[in-house]
């Protein structure tokens, strides 16, 4: 079985390639730039030259593959829309799946997505998976809700460097998951015929608020955070401004998500029957506790580390007498 993973550069990618790679799963990836996808390669795994966006990269792409995985999203700085790489670009692999004979599909949604057509991205989410189920394509799609690894960069760095950490109201409560544990559930799904033509909800173990996150940075960082709250009304007047200029059409699209967490409404899906169908353990799941406590445990000790090590240096450092005189 040779997979074809698309996004494998991204947060979530990387990890379905590794784990694939791993498991002794030939793989080829779809990049944009061998420059930046070099650590792939390193890792075992083939890389060819493509993009979502130019359909006729795709065609010799999938010469010998036999399944996909589809880890691919547009990013807020991309020159490209939400609609160009997540709906065009996406019908465009499907179609090109369908005509090579692709055995297996593993797409990457959003929970809840249906719920929500005024998210640009939830919207066009939903509408994939319409088109995928529609597509004849022997496919699985993993409903997701959030990364851990987010949790870093919005939380945890901010409350380390004393930076304002910026909460919108009382925002709804996620169930934030490992992407590890997600390319666990991706890379199982090939062998099961359980979830040939299936949707399945993967998220983790608990739904957690904004306040329910920085309580626990702060406990485990020993920091208090300085929290900022944006008024949902202001990032509405912020996106409607966006949407004026091309270059901020991507931002304001990510904004509309802000309407998700204005809800209210957990993201968050029951998983007990989803862990029997996987054959997956439940308690072998990254919580969000373990893995903040881990990442604070390494970047504590790597700053006693470095204090250790300042401190050492300035006292093997020779006092220069202020009465010495320099030697000409």
């Amino acid at each position: 079985m040779t997979l074809l993973i698309v996004g494998a550069t991204g947060t979530l990618g990387r990890q379905v390639a590794r784990r694939a790679i791993d498991e002794g799963y030939k793989v080829r990836c779809l990049v944009r730039s061998s420059k930046k996808a070099a650590f792939l390669k390193e890792w075992g795994a083939e890389l060819v030259l493509g993009d979502l966006c130019y359909p006729q990269t795709l065609v010799p792409a999938l010469e010998g593959v036999t399944t996909i995985i589809d880890a691919a999203t547009s990013r807020p700085a991309d020159s490209l829309s939400i609609k160009q790489v997540d709906w065009e670009g996406k019908v465009s692999l499907i179609q090109a799946a369908k005509a090579a004979g692709i055995e297996r599909f593993i797409f990457f949604s959003i929970l809840d997505a249906e719920k929500y057509p005024a998210v640009p991205l939830m919207e066009i989410k939903h509408c994939i998976e319409l088109f995928l189920a529609e597509s004849g394509l022997n496919y699985t799609t993993l409903r997701l809700a959030g990364f851990m690894q987010g949790l870093i960069g919005q939380y945890g760095i901010p409350i380390l460097e004393g930076q304002p950490v910026w909460v919108t109201g009382e925002s709804a409560p996620i169930a934030y998951m490992d992407t590890q544990d997600i390319a666990k559930f991706a890379i199982r799904a090939l062998t099961l015929q359980e979830t040939e033509k299936q949707t399945f909800p993967v998220v983790g173990t608990r739904a957690w608020s904004a306040e329910e996150i920085i309580s626990l940075c702060e406990r485990l960082s020993g920091k208090e955070a300085r929290i900022t709250r944006m008024p949902i009304n202001l990032l509405r007047t912020v996106r409607r401004v966006l949407r004026f200029f091309q270059w901020g059409w991507n931002v304001a699209d990510r904004l509309a998500f802000t309407e998700v967490l204005a809800t209210g409404k957990p993201l968050n899906a029951p998983m007990d029957e989803v862990y029997k169908v996987f054959g997956l353990d439940k308690n072998e799941t990254t919580t969000v506790e373990s893995y903040l406590q881990e990442y604070f445990d390494r970047i504590i000790k790597k700053l006693k580390q470095l204090d250790y090590e300042q401190n050492k240096n300035k006292k093997q450092k020779p006092k220069r007498s202020p009465f010495k005189q320099r030697s000409e």
